[in-house]
């Protein structure tokens, strides 16, 4: 049974009676709280960065393994029903107008909260009060043109006594934690060049790692690490290999596609100290549909990676997909666990693609932990395409072909995954935005289950560029090599939990709504996921039964991250909306816990009679 699903009227009185939330505007980097932050970060050690988070939430995923799990059971099953907000907040206005996406999963330390807003903005929240303790404002220039998908920002990172941002004029910016102050700020990369940074970046080992976007704008892909003291950059990896280095010979030798090649890194890279290895997955090559103009398998797009942690030198790759079509690319963070495999512990990395494919290795030598079979797929000489692409042996999450052909729209071979096209719209499975997309997923290291959000539809694909000549892209602007469409086919959300032992479905769950969300799951028995009307809700691990809902007033797609502070577990979530899916914005940081205050639409509790007023505190 649910509780706490309220109205959209009583959600609005709630708004009214809170108003903007304890804090006013903030001028940038300037402190408002009367008590300031009372605590900054240490420079973490890799024990620190490994350990699963209890009393804060140390970085993007929990830990440097991405896992997103945490071993706090105070809020559990059992109780999950009686879960009631201790306070809502407003972010000043931040990051709400229709180009924006609230992505960000929170970072907490020393009982302060740092989130971002799709506007860069970054925030500093006392978690006591729901006081903002200091802002930063990143003063976006409007004009930006060159980023996909929506403004955003994925998250910050946090050490050494300092917040790091990466921003989407492509700036890495370095805040004092307790002051909001500019530490240092380096030109990453330019937006002239294409690149913007979505993602959060990653602290460890006095180091700032961050990934950059721009491969659909005619850009060679790369991650860069950072002196965290000072931002002297300390070593650059390229996605697409040059001249001379291993892998350049899969792209032609006949014109430079590699120096536009794409293979960009939306997400957080993994981290193992013990292996001193850094990893992350990339996006697709460019263009993206037209293949006759980069005929090879054009790595390291779609692939997996592990570089050197000190010298960004590369260790190994798998490819998911080789000579992408279909912009199937990997933006769902990597993550890390151990586990036993024959009665034999191994190092185990594992994601989950846009195709559906959970892809589990050994990320001590890249080689796949249950095997992966490369299999021969239908052909399109004029799209030059790969002889075979790897199916690994397991399920999938999402169905990989269509039943009835959609109206308007070519179907070959059923529209099953990997079914080429040329000047003809041809209806595929999955579509373009998946399988499962940037939002993270998350593994639970008692049971070894893996928890994907992900959807269901058909994409249509052509290219309006097939038969041509090459011709250099300008940086930044539109580089598909195709057309895109949907076909009309209603969407479905999947939430599923996937045996990293076997790769077979444990559960599944259909959504009415597209899934687009990040997940957390904890030893309390349950997984913590938002929804796209703005529900944030409590799942029980173990069936995906539906425990606990609460209706925020905006989207909930980042992750929410949950925390041990002065004896009580809490639960943050930012609710703010997405450009895609196109979802109500917002500005709103909402604190939970077991003895939050009471919520209005429930007895004895209204604007009126001031139930929303006790949730400050």
């Amino acid at each position: 049974m649910t509780r706490n699903c309220l109205s959209f009227v009583f959600l609005t009185l709630f708004a009214v009676a809170l108003g903007p939330g304890p804090a006013s505007a903030q001028s940038s980097a300037k402190p408002s709280g009367q008590q300031g932050v009372r605590a900054v970060s240490p420079a973490f050690t890799a024990e620190e960065l490994t350990a699963w988070p209890t009393d804060g939430w140390l970085t993007n995923g929990g830990n440097v393994y991405n896992q997103r799990y945490s071993p706090l059971t105070e809020i559990n099953r059992d109780n999950v029903a009686d879960l009631s907000p201790e306070w809502r907040i407003s972010l000043n206005g931040s990051g709400t107008a229709s180009k924006y996406s609230g992505q960000a999963q929170p970072l907490i330390y020393a009982g302060v909260i740092y989130i971002p807003t799709g506007a860069n903005d970054v925030f500093a929240i006392d978690v006591d009060s729901g006081e903002i303790l200091w802002t930063h404002e990143a003063h976006l220039d409007p004009d930006i043109t060159v980023i996909c998908c929506g403004w955003m920002s994925r998250g910050v990172a946090m050490g050494a006594g300092n917040i790091y941002s990466g921003q989407l004029d492509g700036k890495l910016v370095a805040l004092d934690q307790a002051t909001g102050e500019i530490v240092w700020s380096v030109q990453a990369e330019s937006n002239v060049d294409a690149f913007s940074i979505t993602s959060a970046p990653l602290y460890y080992d006095g180091l700032v790692i961050t990934g950059f976007a721009g491969g659909d704008r005619a850009s060679r892909g790369r991650v860069k690490a950072y002196d965290a003291e000072t931002g002297a950059l300390r070593w650059t990896f390229y996605t697409i290999p040059g001249p001379g280095e291993f892998g350049h010979d899969t792209w032609p030798d006949y014109n430079d596609t590699w120096r536009y090649g794409g293979a960009a890194v939306w997400q957080t890279p993994a981290v193992d100290p013990e292996l001193g290895l850094v990893y992350f997955s990339t996006g697709n090559p460019g263009p993206d549909a037209n293949g006759s103009v980069r005929p090879g398998d054009n790595l390291f797009s779609v692939s997996m990676v592990a570089i050197d942690a000190a010298t960004g030198e590369y260790r190994w790759h798998f490819q998911q997909i080789h000579h992408d079509l279909w912009d199937y690319d990997s933006p769902n963070p990597v993550i890390l666990f151990d586990a036993e495999y024959d009665g034999e512990l191994r190092k185990g990395i594992v994601e989950v693609g846009k195709t559906g494919f959970v892809y589990i290795l050994d990320r001590e030598t890249g080689e796949p932990l249950i095997g992966i079979q490369e299999r021969p797929v239908p052909q399109e000489p004029r799209q030059a395409t790969a002889a075979t692409q790897p199916y690994p042996i397991g399920e999938a999450v999402v169905p990989h072909e269509i039943d009835i052909q959609p109206e308007g729209f070519k179907l070959i071979n059923q529209g099953r995954i990997f079914t080429p096209f040329w000047d003809e719209f041809v209806a595929v499975k999955p579509m373009a935005t998946g399988g499962a997309n940037w939002p993270p997923s998350s593994h639970d290291p008692e049971t070894d289950l893996f928890y994907v959000c992900a959807h269901d539809g058909a994409g249509a694909y052509s290219t309006s560029e097939g038969g041509v000549e090459w011709e250099m892209p300008t940086p930044g602007e539109r580089y598909f090599g195709g057309e895109y469409s949907r076909t009309g086919v209603p969407r479905r959300g999947i939430f599923a939990a996937v045996d990293l032992k076997t790769n077979r479905l444990a559960w599944r769950r259909q959504w009415e709504e597209m899934c687009y969300a990040g997940s957390i799951v904890t030893r309390g028995g349950l997984i913590f996921v938002g929804r796209n009307d703005g529900r944030l809700t409590a799942l029980d691990k173990s069936n995906g039964d539906l425990l606990w809902e609460f209706q925020a007033d905006a989207g909930i797609h980042a992750a929410p991250s949950t925390f041990e502070h002065e004896g009580r577990q809490y639960l943050v979530a930012l609710a703010a909306g997405s450009f895609f899916p196109n979802t109500e914005r917002g500005d709103s940081v909402w604190l939970f816990s077991l003895d939050g205050g009471l919520v209005p639409g429930t007895p004895g509790a209204s604007a009126e009679s001031g139930g929303a007023e006790s949730l400050e505190h």
